[in-house]
C-alpha cells in the first residue's frame, strides 16, 4: 500500500472514531433519540454524506458504538476478575463490575444490549470484543467445568435482566447487593461452581 493510501485509510480511520465518539457523546448526553446524522454532522463538522460514507444509517453507528463499549466492558471485567482477592471471589467481582458498568454507562449500555443494532451474539460473526467480554465471566469458572458456558450465559442474562429493572427503577437499588451475593451463591452451589 502506498503513502498516500496509507494515510487516506488513517485519516478514515479517524473519522470513523470522530463519529463513534461524538455519537457516544450525545446519547450520554441528551439520550439516544438526540442523536441524528444532521445533529452529529454539525458535531463533527462533517457533512452527512461523509456520514453516510461511514455508516449507513443510526442503527450502523449504534452498532459501532456498542463495538467501542464491548471493548471497554471486556478490560473493566478483565481487572476486576484479576484484581479479585481469591480466585473464589472472582464471580462476584465480575458480576459487580458488570452491573457498575451499566449504571455508570447507561446510554453506552443501551446502545450494547437495548437498542436495535446489526451485533451478532453467539454466532461465528460475533465479534471478538463481544466474546473477551463473554470470555471474562467464563473465566471465572473451573476449566473442567464442562457447562461453564452455559453458567456464564445465564450469570449474563440475569445481571442483564437487573440491570435493566435498575435502570427502569422497576426494583430499588438499595438491594442491589443482596440480589448480587444471592445470584452468586446459586450459582456457586452447582456442580463444578465457580473456581475455587
Amino acid at each position: 500500500m502506498s503513502a498516500i493510501n496509507e494515510r487516506r485509510e488513517r485519516e478514515r480511520a479517524h473519522r470513523h472514531q470522530l463519529i463513534v465518539t461524538a455519537a457516544r457523546e450525545l446519547a450520554e448526553a441528551e439520550g439516544w433519540e438526540a442523536v441524528t446524522t444532521r445533529r452529529l454532522s454539525e458535531r463533527v463538522e462533517y457533512s452527512q454524506p461523509v456520514l453516510y460514507s461511514h455508516f449507513n444509517g443510526k442503527n450502523a453507528i449504534v452498532s459501532a458504538v456498542a463495538i467501542d463499549g464491548f471493548s471497554e466492558l471486556a478490560a473493566h471485567l478483565r481487572r476486576a476478575r484479576l484484581a479479585a482477592l481469591e480466585p473464589g471471589q472472582a464471580l462476584r467481582a465480575v458480576c459487580h463490575a458488570y452491573l457498575e458498568f451499566a449504571t455508570d454507562r447507561p446510554a453506552l449500555y443501551q446502545a450494547m444490549f437495548v437498542l436495535p443494532t446489526d451485533v451478532k451474539f453467539a454466532s461465528a460473526e460475533t465479534p471478538p470484543p463481544l466474546r473477551a467480554a463473554f470470555g471474562e465471566f467464563v473465566n471465572c469458572f473451573r476449566p473442567d467445568n464442562a457447562r461453564r458456558g452455559l453458567s456464564a450465559e445465564i450469570i449474563w442474562s440475569a445481571l442483564h435482566g437487573l440491570a435493566v429493572l435498575s435502570d427502569s427503577n422497576r426494583i430499588p437499588p438499595d438491594g442491589q447487593d443482596e440480589r448480587l451475593d444471592f445470584l452468586v451463591a446459586q450459582i456457586a452451589d452447582t456442580p463444578n461452581g465457580p473456581t475455587p
